[in-house]
């Protein structure tokens, strides 16, 4: 028979795992700069295939774009990411994600996710539930006039508490 402690504890757990896979990334629009061919969309896509935290991914070679599905069990790494179109021998050229803002909490513009820091550039003091789609602004994400608009409003004030800090618009 199980005891009531040990039954306690397991309802602890499947609450807790239960809140953190809530709070997540879900999906994202990588869209690549510099394919040519197919050949060329099949070895970025084959490349990324790779990562432990992708679950899909589907080309649309029209837009040069690949719609990735995020595991639930599993933190997202967007420099593994970049660093895998980039191995591959491509640059991103945007990257919009899709967070799940259900259990996130959100102070100073700010939130923590996987050991990594986001900060709100724009968008900023909107209530943020459920899912969101948020873009990274960071040099190596974006065009370099985006980055360049947005990394202009930040203070070096405050760094990631730990890990990456990344900056995002809404």
């Amino acid at each position: 028979m199980i005891s009531m402690k040990t039954l306690k504890i397991f309802l602890i757990l499947l609450v807790l795992t239960t809140g953190i896979a809530k709070a997540q990334f879900t999906k994202a629009e990588l869209q690549v700069s510099g394919l040519t061919c197919a050949l060329c969309a099949k070895a970025t896509e084959k490349s990324l295939k790779t990562l432990p935290f992708v679950s899909d991914i589907k080309p649309d070679l029209m837009r040069n774009i690949f719609v990735i599905t995020f595991k639930n069990d599993q933190p997202v790494n967007f420099d593994e990411i970049c660093k895998k179109v980039q191995d591959a021998g491509f640059f991103v050229n945007s990257l919009k994600a899709t967070f799940n803002f259900d259990n996130i909490k959100v102070a100073n513009n700010a939130f923590s996710y996987g050991g990594d820091t986001f900060e709100v550039m724009s968008g900023a003091g909107k209530a943020l539930n459920g899912q969101v789609a948020v873009t990274i602004v960071d040099k190596g994400f974006a065009p370099r006039s985006v980055s360049k608009k947005y990394l202009s409003q930040v203070s070096n004030e405050a760094p990631a508490k730990s890990g990456r800090l990344y900056h995002i618009a809404i």
